[in-house]
Formats: structure tokens, sequence, C-alpha cells
């Protein structure tokens, strides 16, 4: 193993791209991950990649889209606006099938909205987020050490499938510091050949073109056609989740990223009480764990998806379900970090009161009472 290291969630990620053999970041800071763009400004020259600050965040994604094309090994990242101005781009990216890393650090909104931590862009990032049919693959890290580690898969990732893969994480895991240990990972044993890139033209092969334009309604199919088969190749071999005390539970929570490590400690405040609740993580949010998510509801009595928004995941847990069991949603919503102490309250709520819950985010007064 690497070395270990006490690090900002932010700069972990970016010396994890780093390591990974980043060639190329573009991208314009935004709070809260700003750090990212800073450290790689810093670092990656030293280890003969390019940093450009763009003028903008559109520039910046196409940017990424010609250094792909190029056949480099390239990364952007922004925060919740920031990544809404990309969605052209991530848009020509999928079609254009070219392989980056897009970093995705939640800010609360709608709307400019504030700088804390928030998991409103659920919806965005797991339906593609701009136009067309097309997906990324969404990872969800809940650790600074995922942090990094998610961004060594997410590049592999990227590469195998030749596709935009995103990390979405939050404004917390970002500014938060925990211990990450970075492994020994050689780059040129996990990038692989790309004979399709822009990098001119030798006599014994026809010129390639990377485009996202097909003006025939026939071949523009074609190309849907082959990118659904990708999807569906994606969500038989990349479906990836977590289970904690499962294996009993009458109870089934369900929660990504900062909320994840919230419902751990829900978990142990419901155990000591007695009752038999367990966790299901997805850590891949697209594809999404749902072939999981219906098994485990075969045996539990009630779900409760924990969310740092208005309830997004909650519709693919339903969808995923399928009316087998009870669903229920808590969440927080502007910013604000749901407590483990309160979802307990919630789930208690629920069991006494044995009916469904409003399915609407909880508002608290700053005493933490309910107003």
């Amino acid at each position: 193993m690497g070395e270990t290291v006490l690090m900002k969630g932010n700069e972990a990620l970016a010396k994890a791209a780093i390591l990974a053999g980043c060639d190329g970041y573009f991208g314009y800071p935004i709070t809260p991950q700003s750090e990212i763009l800073e450290y790689i400004s810093r670092e990656l020259p030293k280890a003969g990649g390019v940093m450009i600050q763009a003028e903008s965040e559109l520039a910046a994604i196409n940017m990424v889209y010609g250094a792909a094309g190029a056949g480099a090994r390239v990364m952007t990242s922004s925060s919740s606006p920031g990544i809404s101005l990309m969605q052209e781009g991530i848009s020509y990216l999928a079609s254009a099938e070219l392989p980056c890393l897009v970093v995705n650090v939640n800010r609360g909104g709608p709307g400019l909205g504030t700088i804390q931590p928030s998991q409103s862009d659920y919806f965005q990032a797991t339906r593609g987020g701009g136009h067309g049919d097309y997906r990324t693959i969404v990872l969800a890290p809940a650790s600074v050490q995922e942090m990094a580690d998610f961004t060594y898969l997410a590049f592999d990732l990227a590469d195998k499938y030749r596709m935009p893969v995103m990390i979405l994480a939050d404004g917390a895991l970002g500014q938060m510091m925990e211990k990450v240990t970075f492994p020994d990972y050689d780059p040129d044993e996990h990038k692989l050949p790309k004979p399709w890139a822009t990098v001119g033209k030798p006599p014994d092969r026809e010129r390639n073109i990377i485009t996202s334009l097909y003006i025939e309604p026939e071949h523009m199919e074609e190309i849907n056609l082959k990118l659904q088969q990708k999807y569906r190749q994606i969500e038989q071999e990349e479906v990836r989740w977590e289970e904690i005390e499962t294996g009993d539970a009458d109870i089934i929570l369900v929660a990504f990223g900062l909320a994840a490590r919230i419902s751990r400690k829900v978990i142990e405040l419901a155990r000591e009480s007695g009752l038999r609740v367990g966790l299901l993580q997805p850590v891949s949010l697209y594809p999404f764990p749902s072939p999981r998510l219906h098994q485990l509801a075969s045996q539990a009595q009630l779900m409760l998806t924990v969310e740092m928004n208005a309830g997004q995941m909650v519709e693919d847990v339903r969808l995923a379900v399928a009316g087998q069991t009870r669903v229920e949603f808590y969440g927080r919503t502007g910013g604000m970090i749901p407590a483990p102490e309160e979802v307990w309250e919630y789930l208690n709520q629920l069991l006494e009161n044995n009916t469904s819950g409003t399915g609407q985010p909880v508002a608290r007064n700053m005493e933490g009472a309910q107003p």
C-alpha cells in the first residue's frame, strides 16, 4: 500500500486523480469544490499534466471534450449550478463516446442556493442530466477514503465503457478531513489503447472522426441503440452497493453518501432498542442496485430512504420494490444535514402510528424541535 495521510476530501480526490494518471484538468472555481482546482493547479503540472482554469463551466466541459477526443485521461469538477452549465457538453461526450471524469460536489439549491452540502442533484446525475437518451455511471462516496478510491475506479470505468463517469459527492465530504490511504496504482497498467482518438492520421487507416451530429435519423437511431446496449451491459456488470445488518432486518434504511453515514448511527440506536434495522447503501447510483432492493423487500416490513433533498432516490427505491412493502422517506433540504436522532424519532413515529408519513421533507427550528 501507498502512503496514509490526513486530507480534506476535495484534496484527496485531486491527489488520487493525479496518481491515476490524469493528463488534463479543465475547470472553474465554485464553492464547495474549489480545493480540487487549487490542488490540481499546484500539483498536476509537476506530474507532467495540463491544468487550465477556463473562463466558464461551458468552456471547461468543451475543453474536456477536445482533450478526451485526443485520447487523454481528463476530468473536470464543479458544484451544482456549475454542473448544470456543463450538461450540453456532457450530452455531447456521451454521444461521441468519449471517456472522462466529472465531479459534482453538491451544494444546496435550487438556484445559486447555499454553499452547504446537499444531495439534491440525484435526479440530474442519474438521468444523464442533459438532452437526449443517455446515462452516465454515477458513484457516490461516503468518506474521504472513498473520494480517493472512486477516482481511480471512475477513470477506469470511463475508459472501459468510453463514456463520462460522475462522482456525486457533497460539500461536507469535500470539506471534511479524514485519514486516507493511497494505494499503489500504476496508470500505465490501467490506461487502455484508444485507436479511435484524433491524434493524426497514419497512412494505413481511415481518418478518425469524432462527432455527436448525425443528420440522418436512421444513423442517429443506430447510435442510440448502441448506447442503450452499452447501458444494459453496465446494469448487469457494474452495480455496486454495501449492506449493514440486513440479514435479520425487518426495517431497511436506504441512503447514499453522507446520509448513509448518518443512517449507520440510526441503526445503532435502533438495535440498542431491540429493533432489527439494517442499511442498504447504493454505491453506484447508476446503475442502481434495484435487483438487491427487490430481494430485500420480500423480508422487510418497511423501507425508509434518508436523503438530503426533497425526495429523489425514494422514487428509484419504490420502482425497485414494486409494491412488495411500504416505502417511506425522510429528508432535509437546502443544505441542512439530518441528525441521526431526528431520523430515529421519525422512524419511531412511523412505527407507532402504523401509517404512512407525509412524504415531505421535515422542517425544524433552530432548537431542533418540529414547529
